[in-house]
């Protein structure tokens, strides 16, 4: 399973969810949706855009995790 780890950045950064929201033009639903782990897909042009606002890689957002996920058929 592939999870995003968005609060660790946005605390490095010193950034509010409010202002990556606003930076990448995405809903704060949206935003939650993927924080919470719920979104089961992003495009890279999302992933762009936050990596861009947060001025950091995909690797330092994107982890992976064995789980009831990670074994697709």
């Amino acid at each position: 399973m592939i999870r995003i780890d968005l609060d660790v950045m946005l605390a490095r950064r010193k950034m509010s969810v409010t202002e990556l929201s606003q930076r990448v033009g995405i809903t704060m639903a949206n935003l939650s949706i993927l924080k919470t782990g719920k979104a089961k897909a992003i495009r890279f042009s999302t992933l762009e855009a936050i990596c861009r606002a947060l001025s950091c890689q995909p690797g330092d957002i994107l982890i992976y995790e064995e789980g009831e996920n990670s074994h697709a058929e």
